[in-house]
């Protein structure tokens, strides 16, 4: 891993833990696959720390363009499934 997670310093250490846990969840769910419902409520978290969908858009591009992994599509995917176990390609 040779990328840094997209955080604001605004933000206080507890938000900066939830939102680099999200990540760490979506990195899993593209390397071993993870359970929709804790990537589910990962995403909750994240969404309580950047409520605003432009700036998790921006957040998520940052994180796209520097690992390679889309949150986005991770999300949807985790939305429209009903499989317990969710593994991106």
């Amino acid at each position: 891993m040779n990328y840094s997670y997209p955080v604001d310093p605004s933000w206080s250490k507890e938000e900066i833990i939830d939102v680099i846990q999200f990540f760490t969840l979506v990195e899993k769910a593209y390397e071993k696959g993870i359970e929709r419902e804790i990537l589910l409520a990962g995403y909750r978290k994240f969404k309580q720390v950047v409520p605003s969908k432009s700036e998790e858009k921006k957040h998520f591009t940052e994180f796209e363009k520097d690992s390679g992994y889309s949150s986005y599509q991770t999300i949807k995917k985790a939305r429209d499934t009903d499989s317990t176990v969710l593994k991106m390609k």
